[in-house]
């Protein structure tokens, strides 16, 4: 072991995962990523994976939402980048401009080799 800290990720997609081996916490839903999100408000996330559209009605945008509460009450989420890698071009683009107004790193990384779908 080399001692340092393991990476704290966090990804919310209601299909895909992370493919290259790194370990995340996984939230399929708008409910379970606010849930999981509000968990870790305390505490660095290094990466956060963000995904537009949830299944049938159900966007990213809640989880944004709690985001944008944070950062406007003059507590931000300690991330170290947030990755928007949606497929959905219109709601990538308008998610990385609401995180980046309130100060957020953003990356649309949309058809990043990193998250797929794992065959089982």
């Amino acid at each position: 072991m080399d001692g340092s800290k393991p990476r704290r990720i966090v990804l919310i997609d209601d299909l895909r995962t992370l493919v290259d081996g790194r370990d995340a916490e996984v939230a399929r839903s708008s409910a379970a990523g606010v849930a999981l999100l509000k968990g870790h408000h305390d505490q660095r996330l290094d990466e956060l994976w963000l995904d537009h559209d949830l299944g049938g009605a159900d966007t990213i945008w809640p989880v944004v939402e709690v985001l944008e509460r944070a950062a406007f009450e003059g507590r931000p989420f300690d991330i170290g980048v947030v990755h928007v890698h949606s497929a959905n071009p219109a709601g990538a683009s308008k998610m990385a401009q609401a995180l980046r107004r309130w100060g957020y790193r953003v990356r649309i990384t949309s058809g990043s080799a990193a998250v797929g779908y794992l065959i089982e």
